[in-house]
């Protein structure tokens, strides 16, 4: 604590070096004009952040970031002396007035995440809204990303894609969102923690069928991995207890292919077959035809019956 302390006195009475340190080099920074910058950082590989985002890391007034254990290693790595304060989804109701007072005051203040470009999966868009609605500066310092270096090493389509973030914890969440998805006519780009990894696979195998897919784990790092097949397949190879799993992993799935029914053709292939036969039935004969999940199918079946019921229940109108 008295450490802390102690550099929050040097910052304010302003005798911090601007500096960063680059291939053994000392390299001044220019003092940053007041406003809010959102900075990009590397996923893995310390060597990724740009000079851009190193010269305005060293002349800023304060770097916000979500883990600051985290983000000391990198601004130790380039010498970068600016003081760092915690800002993530558990204080950021007390911690984002108090750097909204900081701008106010013409301040210079770097939002950065752990890792990539912050506001991706985190609570900036917050402090973004409300310092936008203030009125004060907002500028962006783009950089590494883990969606688009996933996107790169996939293989499939990149002209249209649809960034999911995580799926639900549960597995019936997930089947439910995994349903809603697959109708998308985009390469689906989703974040999994190792230990859902297996059963996020076997979900989406099971809800969108045997699309290709990509497993991008520790991307830029030393251990990157890259595992490319089927979903089914995919699966399969997780569900092994000894699969590695450790670290950061990104899911990119193709999208749906062009020979595949459409919703409405699903729906209405799916009316004339429950005017004949059972749910169950159906949805058998629905998925053969179309070669959609028998799961996604499904879905739309109950969703018919349910509306097919509410209708019955009305006032008999057309």
């Amino acid at each position: 604590m008295a450490q802390d302390n102690e550099k929050d006195n040097k910052t304010a009475a302003g005798d911090r070096a601007r500096r960063y340190t680059l291939a053994g080099v000392a390299i001044e920074a220019p003092q940053a004009a007041g406003g809010l910058y959102l900075v990009a950082t590397p996923i893995g590989n310390l060597g990724d952040i740009s000079l851009r985002a190193l010269e305005l890391l060293a002349g800023a007034d304060l770097i916000a970031c979500e883990d600051t254990r985290v983000t000391r290693k990198l601004t130790e790595r380039y010498g970068i002396a600016t003081r760092l304060t915690a800002y993530h989804e558990h204080n950021a109701g007390e911690a984002r007035p108090k750097l909204l007072a900081r701008l106010e005051q013409g301040q210079a203040v770097a939002l950065v995440s752990d890792a990539g470009t912050p506001l991706i999966s985190d609570p900036g868009y917050r402090l973004v809204r409300e310092a936008s609605a203030a009125g004060y500066p907002i500028t962006a310092l783009p950089g590494a990303s883990a969606v688009l270096a996933a996107l790169n090493l996939a293989g499939l389509p990149t002209d249209r894609f649809f960034f999911e973030g995580f799926l639900p914890p549960k597995h019936a969440g997930r089947q439910k969102r995994i349903a809603m998805l697959a109708a998308i006519p985009a390469t689906l780009v989703l974040f999994e923690s190792g230990p859902r990894l297996a059963a996020a696979l076997a979900d989406l195998a099971d809800g969108l069928g045997p699309r290709p897919a990509a497993i991008c784990r520790e991307l830029t790092k030393l251990h990157e991995e890259i595992r490319r097949a089927d979903l089914a397949s995919l699966a399969r190879v997780y569900a092994d207890a000894d699969a590695e799993t450790r670290g950061e992993i990104v899911i990119v799935v193709a999208p749906p292919t062009d020979d595949d029914a459409n919703a409405d053709d699903v729906d209405e292939m799916l009316r004339q077959a429950l005017a004949r036969v059972s749910v169950k039935d159906a949805v058998g004969e629905v998925a053969l035809a179309t070669g959609r999940p028998r799961r996604e199918v499904y879905q739309r079946a109950l969703a018919l019956a349910k509306n097919s019921k509410d209708s019955d229940g009305g006032d008999g109108a057309a």
